[in-house]
């Protein structure tokens, strides 16, 4: 059977269930799919569905949405941005790490994230801009900012 280059699909699982250490077996157990059916895709044999990426994301902890862009469903950028997809995906494919610190990495991450595209919009979060809520009157600033040097609080 020729390949057809699911783009870096095949290599990609392959490195996310041996960070796991999951056996073949045992994703394609965890996953609902046949053993042999999961060695074609990671040999780059077959294209899988987005239903049966979405099971093998579930399977090994990690998003959907990086294993559609693995296998070319979905345009990076289109994600998270460019930035944000690279970020996670590294983490993501850290051997060097456990599958629980990369949730609680992408949970930081994430957060930080909408921290600061918040204060970009002036403190609206993209829910209040919608609701045409309007924006706090602190957005944006740290303790103490934007006072006058005597109305600061000093700590010791």
């Amino acid at each position: 059977m020729a390949s057809i280059h699911v783009g870096n699909l095949g290599e990609f699982l392959r490195e996310q269930r041996r960070s796991a250490r999951l056996s073949l077996r045992q994703l394609a157990d965890a996953a609902g799919v046949s053993n042999p059916y999961l060695s074609q895709i990671e040999r780059g044999l077959r294209k899988p569905s987005a239903e049966i990426l979405q099971q093998l994301a579930k399977a090994l902890r990690i998003s959907a949405e990086t294993l559609y862009v693995q296998a070319g469903i979905l345009d990076e950028r289109r994600v998270d941005g460019a930035d944000g997809m690279a970020v996670h995906t590294a983490i993501l494919t850290d051997p060097a790490i456990s599958e629980r610190q990369k949730q609680v990495l992408l949970q930081i991450y994430d957060s930080f994230r909408k921290e600061n595209a918040r204060d970009d919009a002036g403190g609206r979060t993209a829910e209040d801009q919608t609701n045409g809520v309007a924006p706090r009157p602190d957005a944006g600033r740290g303790e103490g900012e934007g006072k006058p040097a005597s109305d600061r609080r000093r700590t010791p």
